[in-house]
């Protein structure tokens, strides 16, 4: 069967796009039939990063009813497959997101995983990847910001009928301020999957428009995703390794935050 994930954040800049190009060409590289879409019809980015944005048909012509979903999917040498969303205005004006669910029923035949790059933010345009979703997975950066955010995007998610299945905790450091994953998990009441380092690694395989598990497989961040990709297709895999620290301030405020959430 199919799995369908949706990749979202609270808000932008997390890495949330980044997580769903590597994420998808980990799991092909794994042999698993891999689709990774671009909902976020609006702020599109999926194609910059992967050199798709000057490709005529694109989700925004599937969604506004001029094209079939068959002919906006691009498949990378690496086997994903990518069905990127058009960068205009006009575009995104005529697209309607209504037609998302019809989109995926058509695409959930020819993969094993499809992985939606949500917009982020609460907006109708984010809730429907959330609701079409069998899983969500955040991306949360360990700041306290990117938390609160990401507790609106879990609660969003419940009220609209889906399931967090758990997150992706990225641009991590050593830095002692920062939370570790473990306490991020249990004050969001979500397993942290993987925890995703700060690499620069990521922002020089982007520049040349390549996944960093391609560009520089061997590099801390490819490492990670390609763990993750093993942990979702259910490959044996190393676990990650949390550092315990000891309760700070930092900790303490975002209990007190997030209490109850």
């Amino acid at each position: 069967m199919t799995k369908v994930y949706t990749i979202a954040s609270g808000k932008g800049g997390t890495g949330k796009t980044m997580t769903t190009v590597n994420l998808g060409t980990a799991l092909a590289l794994l042999g698993k039939k891999t689709i990774a879409l671009d909902a976020d019809i609006g702020m599109a980015n999926l194609g910059l990063v992967l050199g798709l944005e000057k490709s005529k048909i694109t989700l925004h012509e599937v969604l506004a009813g001029k094209a079939d979903i068959s002919q906006a999917i691009y498949e990378l040498p690496t086997g994903l497959k990518v069905v990127p969303s058009g960068i205009s205005l006009q575009g995104f004006q005529n697209a309607d997101p209504d037609r998302l669910q019809e989109v995926m029923s058509k695409l959930v035949a020819g993969a094993d995983y499809i992985l939606i790059d949500a917009p982020a933010g609460i907006s109708k345009d984010g809730v429907i990847p959330l609701a079409i979703a069998d899983e969500v997975l955040l991306v949360v950066n360990p700041e306290l910001s990117s938390m609160a955010d990401a507790v609106k995007t879990k609660v969003l998610t419940e009220m609209v009928g889906g399931t967090v299945g758990g997150i992706v905790l990225n641009r991590a450091s050593a830095e002692k301020t920062e939370l570790t994953s473990q306490k991020i998990g249990d004050i969001m009441g979500v397993k942290v999957l993987e925890v995703i380092p700060e690499d620069p690694s990521v922002r020089r395989a982007a520049a040349f428009k390549t996944p960093v598990v391609v560009k520089y497989p061997d590099s801390q961040a490819a490492q990670a995703y390609k763990r993750l990709a093993a942990k979702i297709s259910g490959t044996k895999r190393d676990e990650p390794v949390a550092t315990g620290k000891s309760e700070g301030f930092i900790d303490r405020l975002a209990r007190s935050l997030f209490k109850g959430g």
